[in-house]
């Protein structure tokens, strides 16, 4: 875990004060339409009260070191350092920036985005290189940032679909300070989920959330649309993509989801798709 920490650390060294261009006033009405509602929000932390927010870093720094036992970090400094600051930029918009938000990019060709509990988020080297834009990329990280935010990951753990891995006695063990136990428990946990996914409904609530997240951070928000779009071209049986289409529903169901949710909602807007990718990697290598 030190290794991880000094790594993630290195990679946040850099100013994340990006312009910004979001039209606030525009949006304080937009979460709530698109996301469950304020009595839903208040179920679900209802359900993780007693996971505290040093239990979720805990656990979630957990699930990061099987990520990273699978696939490291990519060696690229200057794409560390861009997807660090776009990330930290969006999670300040939103209702937990004082998380310790880290976000890294694991050496890996396959298309695929992880979060883990209290804010840790990893793309992969494939997904980076297919993203036309800024805004396209904004879309992803912020639908990775939604799940950290509505506690999915946490909320899971105590569904009957993970009822195997012992979510209760995972947390109690840490409670207890059975840190062995913990980080076996946690482990397996984390296997279990970044295999199977989660509900549909958290990962179209997750699309709800992101769209405005982008929006809020001055981006197009049918960034993440465009992305979804792009999926609808791929086979689920191409291995880069195999893995995302068996822990996701399917594109065309989440664009139909997400053009019932925006629909009228967003106007028009001062929003930019921003550069392209490979222009702002040049930009954070200089």
């Amino acid at each position: 875990m030190r290794t991880l920490k000094k790594l993630l650390i290195a990679s946040l060294a850099i100013s994340c004060c990006l312009p910004v261009y979001a039209q606030f006033d525009f949006l304080k009405g937009v979460g709530g339409g698109l996301g469950k509602g304020v009595d839903a929000a208040k179920n679900l932390f209802e359900q993780t009260k007693d996971i505290d927010e040093p239990k979720e870093i805990a656990l979630g720094q957990e699930f990061a070191a099987t990520l990273l036992g699978a696939k490291p970090l990519w060696n690229d400094v200057a794409a560390q350092k861009y997807v660090n600051a776009l990330g930290r930029w969006l999670t300040l918009q939103t209702e937990r920036p004082d998380l310790p938000w880290t976000f890294g990019v694991l050496d890996d060709d396959g298309f695929n985005a992880f979060a883990t509990p209290g804010g840790n988020i990893f793309v992969t080297r494939g997904l980076l290189a297919r993203m036309h834009n800024e805004s396209e990329l904004a879309g992803v990280l912020s639908h990775e940032i939604a799940h950290v935010l509505r506690k999915h990951y946490l909320t899971a753990m105590k569904s009957k679909a993970f009822i195997g891995i012992g979510g209760d006695l995972l947390i109690s063990n840490y409670a207890k300070g059975n840190f062995s136990e913990f980080k076996e428990m946690a482990l397996k946990a984390a296997r279990e989920m970044y295999s199977k996914g989660l509900d549909k409904g958290d990962e179209y609530e997750a699309d709800r959330i992101a769209v405005v997240i982008a929006a809020r951070a001055g981006y197009d928000p049918y960034g993440l649309p465009a992305v979804l779009q792009t999926l609808q071209s791929q086979s689920a049986q191409d291995s880069n993509f195999s893995l995302l289409f068996s822990t996701h529903p399917s594109p065309n169901d989440r664009i139909d989801s997400l053009d019932k949710a925006m629909r009228s909602r967003f106007g028009s807007g001062n929003w930019i798709a921003g550069k392209t990718i490979e222009e702002r990697l040049k930009e954070f290598s200089r």
